[in-house]
């Protein structure tokens, strides 16, 4: 029997398809983006998630008339009033207002009365506390800080109660919101 085998073209052939060859040009000209996007979309949610983000509100009151400018050695008042649940605490240029409104002091110048909000007396206590030195005349400023758990309509009341006096004058009409940080 004869034996069978390759003939040399045959194992040239085999060879040649066998032994590793150039790539093909046109696939090497392609660049795979997608592991550059995904790494991309990693960073973007990261500093996404751990971006410090501060809202600020403000609620403008009087947008009639420009606001006006004191002079830095001027002395105001700088009333500050802060709803509580138990009352109102004010804060003023000598310090915190005791209860009656007559001196400094600890504690909240104005309790609740019978479970309710005094307004009457939030008024007429910032009325007094206008009408203690000829410097606060002028001032029309009051920066009003609410408790989380205050609710809405007791802070817009509050709101009102500052903004004039029994008589029906004026107060402290520009009412500035703070923020409780």
């Amino acid at each position: 029997m004869p034996k069978e085998g390759l003939s040399a073209a045959q194992r040239s052939k085999i060879r040649r398809l066998a032994a590793p060859g150039e790539a093909n040009v046109e696939e090497g000209k392609e660049i795979n983006v997608v592991p550059f996007l995904d790494i991309i979309t990693n960073v973007l949610m990261f500093v996404l998630a751990t971006l410090a983000v501060t809202f600020t509100a403000s609620i403008d009151v009087d947008l009639g008339r420009p606001t006006s400018i004191r002079a830095a050695q001027q002395a105001t008042l700088g009333l500050a009033v802060i709803v509580v649940g138990d009352g109102f605490s004010v804060k003023a240029r000598g310090g915190n207002v005791a209860t009656g409104c007559e001196t400094t002091g600890s504690g909240l110048a104005i309790p609740k009365r019978e479970g309710r909000y005094d307004y009457t007396a939030l008024r007429d206590c910032a009325a007094k506390l206008k009408a203690s030195s000829p410097e606060f005349s002028t001032e029309e400023q009051v920066t009003v800080t609410a408790n989380p758990d205050v609710p809405y309509d007791t802070v817009i009341a509050t709101f009102d109660a500052l903004r004039t006096s029994r008589g029906g004058d004026k107060l402290f009409p520009e009412v500035a919101f703070g923020v409780v940080r």
